[in-house]
């Protein structure tokens, strides 16, 4: 094997380009999975189908997406990221499409479900930061991590309320033919992601299976993976119930959708801010003390009357702590492993964080078609973050030999 430092094949895109174009389509992927929580009313009145089939739904996407996540991350880190991302963006927008034709909650589950879940997996901000993380040194990838997250939280800043433009002034099926021409449009910015990521010097080149066997025997690496399934049952929760949620609790329709549009806001403060720290500070201290403030930011806002300004101020306190989490696991996952494998190894620690998103979405519709409310989800929000607090205190932030090569003597 060849002594090759981790580098794309590809003639070099100069980085600034490359975070701009991937910057966007992570804004527009992410900004438009993050509004469907605006459909929950319109799609379940119009279709005819219940909260639980809609939740089931959107939990087989998470599902979906995390499932296939490790297998788009793998190719893009063998064949190249703009390919991948390409394929996700064209499957992303035919799952929307077919979405408007799902008239009972099993072909909502195909269409939402699956092949959304799938094109959002080849083409999201997992992939986009695989391929900045390839480009950028390893003391700046938190910081790098964290403006790709930075730009996602701009998308679901800027698409609530252009999501709920939609529905409001065309319908509902007009807002998801918009959403995905939208998607098709950003299709030329992927020239910028091409290029593979090549072994670094002393790495094993290893077999898909065999390189996450491994990686999984890492200690520090198993609990950053079982610690990120709480992070997606509070982030799909969340999307996906509290405007209905606020509505409830007799609330408009209108306060939903700035709430999701102002957590994108402080989201991009929140991930940028993790970025900066997550170079300079322990990033499995980070981890927990994020964790556990969300457990307390919930615990504030379920004790409390629920207002529109209780729901705006929750919304700001749990933005800055929604994707921070991804940076610092992102950077983790780098340091542990190398650029060799992110995509891929990265992708198995966010399937963990897509299971907690299909327990969360589902467990919401569940809950609140059996009980009328969804109080039992948030105080399962509140231990749960607790917990992963708890998980993240061993960790150690060292490097793995996981892949070195065998010394020869």
């Amino acid at each position: 094997m060849s002594s090759i430092t981790a580098t794309s094949r590809s003639a070099a895109v100069p980085l600034l380009v490359l975070v701009i174009c991937g910057c966007v389509i992570a804004a527009v992927t992410n900004g438009i999975r993050t509004s469907f929580g605006l459909f929950t009313l319109p799609v379940t009145a119009d279709l005819g189908v219940t909260r639980e089939a809609w939740g089931l739904a959107m939990a087989i996407q998470n599902l979906a997406w995390g499932i296939a996540q490790p297998f788009a991350g793998g190719l893009a880190d063998r064949y190249g990221t703009a390919k991948v991302v390409i394929g996700g963006l064209v499957i992303y927008a035919l799952g929307l499409v077919l979405m408007l034709n799902s008239v009972d909650g099993s072909l909502l589950a195909l269409t939402a479900g699956v092949i959304v879940g799938v094109g959002i997996a080849a083409s999201s901000f997992s992939i986009v930061m695989a391929a900045f993380g390839r480009n950028v040194p390893q003391e700046s990838r938190a910081m790098i991590f964290g403006v790709a997250t930075a730009a996602s939280s701009f998308g679901q800043f800027a698409f609530a309320p252009i999501g709920q433009a939609f529905i409001d002034s065309f319908g509902w099926t007009t807002a998801m033919l918009y959403l995905a021409a939208i998607l098709a449009l950003v299709i030329p910015l992927t020239f910028a992601l091409r290029g593979r990521t090549e072994n670094a010097v002393g790495q094993a080149d290893m077999p898909f299976m065999q390189a996450m066997s491994r990686a999984w025997g890492y200690g520090s690496y198993k609990l950053l993976v079982i610690g990120f399934f709480v992070c997606g049952f509070h982030l799909a929760f969340i999307s996906v119930h509290m405007p209905a949620y606020l509505v409830q609790c007799g609330l408009s329709p209108a306060t939903g959708s700035w709430a999701i549009a102002v957590i994108g806001l402080f989201n991009i403060a929140g991930s940028l801010l993790s970025g900066y720290l997550g170079s300079r500070l322990p990033k499995q201290l980070l981890l927990a003390s994020i964790y556990f403030a969300r457990a307390v930011a919930i615990g504030l806002f379920v004790l409390f009357p629920v207002t529109e300004v209780s729901a705006y101020i929750f919304a700001a306190a749990i933005g800055l702590l929604w994707l921070s989490t991804v940076p610092l696991t992102a950077g983790l996952v780098s340091l542990f492993f190398g650029a060799r494998y992110m995509g891929m190894l990265y992708g198995v620690a966010f399937f963990s964080h897509q299971l907690g998103s299909f327990v969360g979405v589902w467990l919401g519709g569940y809950v609140y078609d059996a009980t009328g409310s969804y109080s039992l989800v948030w105080y399962l929000g509140i231990l749960l973050g607790l917990g992963s607090a708890a998980i993240h205190l061993p960790i150690r932030e060292q490097t793995s030999r996981t892949f070195a090569l065998p010394q020869t003597a």
